[in-house]
């Protein structure tokens, strides 16, 4: 978020948190991207903020709600509602100090894996589909209102890749249950309760390949049951999708532009092999 969005983003986050009667004098920013992670103190609350016309907050939270029931590997919330202010919707999570800055294990990354996905067959919830995704991602590569900066040669070349490696993983064959949707490394916490996913409002159905492709390679050699042909298709075609959103104007991720240069190339390469 620019900085005046980030100013009003951390003031809906301590308005709901007072609401609840939890005391906040001060609001440190964890991760700005399109939406905005603060640690929220005294009351050391982890607070999400998001646009309002850009998110599924509701979702997020009920999905997290039976999960935590379920026993699932997940931050616990704060709170079950989902809170409106000045055009932002915020959510109050747990917050747990981190006990280590190393990466953790592959063999634990992968236990906690299989434990949520284990939970989530559990979770009966109408959600989207990975194609889902992989048509918002399709759209905007043919938007030029939304992706000016894209060369004409470099749209083509997306388009056909989204398509191409969508029909792949659809017509794999794989069985499908309800996914994290990115579990990627940043989105699971080292905690005192041990390794715990946040971030649940990319949940979507599909195979398991699809998740494991966003998290570091060596998980999936410790997660049981992996097709490597469709793990292959889906690292590819979630290259893809992540290169894609890096074209989007609207896009504020971090050196976004550099990113989508450089992942952009990457994809040429891997889909030459």
């Amino acid at each position: 978020m620019q900085a005046y969005e980030a100013q009003r983003a951390t003031q809906a986050a301590m308005s709901s948190a007072s609401s609840l009667g939890l005391t906040v004098h001060d609001a440190a920013v964890l991760h700005n991207s399109n939406k905005l992670t603060l640690r929220l103190q005294p009351c050391d609350v982890l607070a999400r903020v998001a646009p309002a016309a850009y998110q599924c907050a509701q979702l997020e939270v009920d999905i997290a709600q039976q999960l935590s029931e379920a026993g699932s590997p997940v931050v616990a919330l704060k709170a079950s509602e989902v809170f409106v202010r000045d055009d932002y919707v915020v959510t109050l999570w747990t917050y747990y100090e981190p006990v280590t800055t190393q990466a953790i294990p592959p063999v634990d990354y992968a236990s906690a894996l299989e434990r949520l996905h284990a939970g989530m067959r559990r979770v009966d919830l109408p959600t989207p589909h990975f194609t889902d995704r992989v048509s918002e991602a399709q759209t905007l590569v043919a938007d030029r209102d939304r992706t000016p900066k894209l060369a004409d040669a470099d749209r083509v070349f997306l388009a056909g890749a989204l398509d191409r490696l969508r029909r792949a993983v659809s017509d794999s064959g794989r069985p499908e249950q309800l996914l994290h949707g990115e579990p990627h490394p940043d989105n699971l916490l080292s905690t005192p309760a041990g390794p715990l996913f946040i971030d649940f409002e990319t949940c979507c159905r599909g195979p398991i390949e699809f998740d494991l492709a966003h998290a570091p390679d060596e998980v999936a050699d410790q997660y049981r049951g992996v097709d490597q042909h469709v793990l292959q298709d889906c690292r590819t075609l979630m290259l893809a999708m992540i290169t894609t959103w890096r074209w989007d104007r609207d896009d504020q991720f971090p050196d976004g532009h550099r990113l989508g240069i450089e992942w952009l190339s990457g994809l040429r390469k891997a889909t030459t092999r």
